[in-house]
């Protein structure tokens, strides 16, 4: 068995043929890419040229298209070929579109997809550290943040509030882990970023320029809106990992050590929320 090609017909409204494919079988390998691969083979790290990555809900494949990412094929409710689903298919060209039913889906990726629509699309060529710098005022750094969901968070509040770009050591989550994209709202592909050398980053980061500043509980840590802080033209902003925190080196080496004040006896929060009140205090500089 395979999958059956339902529609192969143009649009009134769109010059490219439509290559709607009805989904029938759910061992066929054009469906590997939803159904079978894990992250890690999707994003290929090592050979990022031919790593893909999946965008889920129309406004996040949005944004990445916008973003100048290529579509490979489509994964979508049957029902929103003709609706929401309308305008994204018109902009992908000729790619497969499987459609199948709402559970139909759900048995097959595992999970109920949101707002009804997958697209499996080429991993964006890499940007460096130069890159994603250059020009910049306020950048994050995450330390081996590993929850896909706080890094989406993360970089959501970071595009929200003044950030330039994201920094990340390689051994945390990727940005293009299909749950990161998701709960960035696709802002993944709307702030820069690239992976950190994990052995010099905070001191090539002094190099160019930015003082560095660790979101640390210690005794002698300034309040995030400490007015030093605010004179700094350049800033980054370093977050350590879930649990443990940012290492004792990795504090050591950055020239500010800095904490949130709490109340109830409360000593921190999840990192994904310090990052946001950090972001709107320390990025506001030139920006608001």
């Amino acid at each position: 068995m395979g999958v059956i090609v339902r529609c192969d017909g143009c649009d009134s409204d769109m010059s490219n043929m439509i290559n709607m494919i009805e989904v029938t079988d759910f061992n066929a390998p054009q469906l590997d890419v939803y159904a079978r691969l894990t992250e890690g083979q999707l994003l290929n790290r090592h050979e990022p040229q031919n790593g893909m990555f999946i965008a889920e809900s129309p406004k996040v494949i949005e944004r990445a298209l916008d973003a100048g990412c290529v579509p490979v094929s489509i994964l979508m409710e049957k029902k929103h070929a003709e609706g929401q689903g309308r305008e994204i298919i018109r902009r992908c060209g000729s790619i497969p579109v499987y459609t199948a039913a709402s559970d139909v889906l759900t048995q097959l990726t595992g999970f109920k997809l949101t707002r009804g629509m997958l697209c499996a699309m080429r991993r964006p060529a890499p940007r460096t550290v130069s890159e994603v710098c250059a020009g910049a005022r306020r950048i994050a750094v995450l330390e081996n943040v590993m929850n896909p969901t706080n890094v989406g968070a993360i970089f959501r509040s970071a595009a929200a509030l003044g950030m330039d770009g994201i920094l990340l050591t390689p051994a945390g989550s990727d940005p293009l882990y299909r749950r990161s994209i998701r709960v960035s709202m696709g802002t993944v592909f709307q702030i820069p970023w690239a992976f950190l050398d994990e052995d010099n980053g905070i001191r090539a980061l002094r190099g160019m320029g930015f003082t560095t500043v660790a979101m640390a509980l210690k005794e002698d840590s300034l309040n995030v809106d400490d007015p030093q802080l605010m004179r700094e033209e350049k800033l980054a902003v370093v977050l350590g990992t879930e649990g443990d925190g940012l290492a004792p080196d990795t504090i050591s080496d950055c020239e500010y050590t800095v904490r949130i004040p709490m109340s109830h006896g409360v000593d921190s929060l999840n990192v994904a929320a310090a990052s946001a009140v950090a972001f709107w205090q320390l990025g506001r500089r030139g920006h608001r």
